[in-house]
C-alpha cells in the first residue's frame, strides 16, 4: 500500500516534470492541526537526496519519514508513520521560505494543515 502510494506521488510530480529550484534544505519548526482540528507542532528536517528530490524526517509526538520534491513554488512529500500508516502533503512555498499546506492519511476522512518555518 504504501508502495502504491509513494509511486502515485512520483508518477504526478513526474507529469509536472523536472524541479525548477533546489529544494530548501535544514530544520524547520512545525505548526499544524491534526484531522480533528486539535494542534500539534514539532520540527522537521529536509535533506537533499538527489538534484530533485529530498528526504524529509518530521518529529511531531510521533515520527514520520518521507519522499519530498520541489516545483516551482510546490513542495510535496509523501510519507509513512512509524505505526506504518501513509500519508500525502502539499506545500506552497512562500516567499519567506515558510512552507504552508494540507496533508492527509490514507483511509481516513479529512486534512489537516501545516506550517513549516525556516530555523
Amino acid at each position: 500500500m504504501k508502495n502504491r502510494v509513494l509511486a502515485c506521488l512520483a508518477a504526478t510530480l513526474g507529469l509536472i516534470g523536472a524541479a525548477q529550484a533546489q529544494v530548501a534544505t535544514g530544520t524547520y519548526t512545525v505548526e499544524g492541526t491534526n484531522l480533528d482540528g486539535s494542534a500539534y507542532g514539532g520540527t522537521a528536517t529536509i535533506e537533499l537526496s538527489s538534484d530533485t528530490t529530498c528526504h524529509i524526517h518530521w518529529s511531531t509526538g510521533t515520527e514520520s519519514d518521507g519522499i519530498c520534491m520541489l516545483y516551482d513554488n510546490a513542495f510535496a512529500a509523501g510519507y509513512v508513520f512509524e505505526t506504518g500508516a501513509v500519508g500525502l502533503v502539499v506545500y506552497q512555498v512562500m516567499d519567506d521560505g515558510t512552507l504552508e499546506g494540507a496533508w492527509t492519511i490514507d483511509g481516513q476522512s479529512g486534512s489537516g494543515t501545516e506550517r513549516l518555518i525556516p530555523q
